[in-house]
């Protein structure tokens, strides 16, 4: 979404803008039952109906962000791997299965498979092929065998 069109949005239609807000907080801050949130999402909604903003943008500018978040986390998630393979804990449940433990992530997973459940600070980051950093992370726990 563009900041330009966001502005000149802004610029034209200021009152509009005002009157919605002034609205909006009158209704959170007098009714109090669930009916002010109903109200609320109203006004929301039809800022955004008449500002001409689709759901369609705002589904795009979400799935954008969540991307975005999802791949920091990764990249956090690798490097932490890297520095925390000496403190790693493996244990094994007997049928294959393995589970990793450090103070920031949990890698369960089974031997012989090209798939890893990763968690990262207690945030689940699905499915990993296991190769790269999270191989070389597996093979360093299963080295270390605490």
């Amino acid at each position: 979404m563009d900041t330009e069109v966001w502005s000149q949005f802004f610029r034209e239609n200021w009152l509009v803008i005002v009157i919605a807000l002034v609205l909006l907080f009158a209704v959170i801050n007098l009714v109090k039952t669930v009916l002010k949130w109903a109200i609320a999402i109203i006004i929301i909604a039809g800022l955004f109906v008449y500002s001409g903003v689709t759901i369609d943008q705002l589904g795009n500018a979400v799935d954008k962000v969540k991307n975005e978040a999802v791949g920091t986390l990764q990249t956090e998630a690798k490097d932490v791997m890297l520095k925390e393979a000496q403190e790693a804990v493996y244990t094994s449940d007997g049928n294959g299965g393995y589970t990793i433990k450090t103070p920031n992530l949990e890698v369960k997973g089974k031997a012989g498979e090209d798939k890893a459940s990763v968690t990262f600070r207690g945030v689940s980051l699905g499915q990993w092929s296991v190769s790269g950093t999270l191989k070389s992370f597996i093979e360093e726990a299963r080295k270390a065998g605490r």
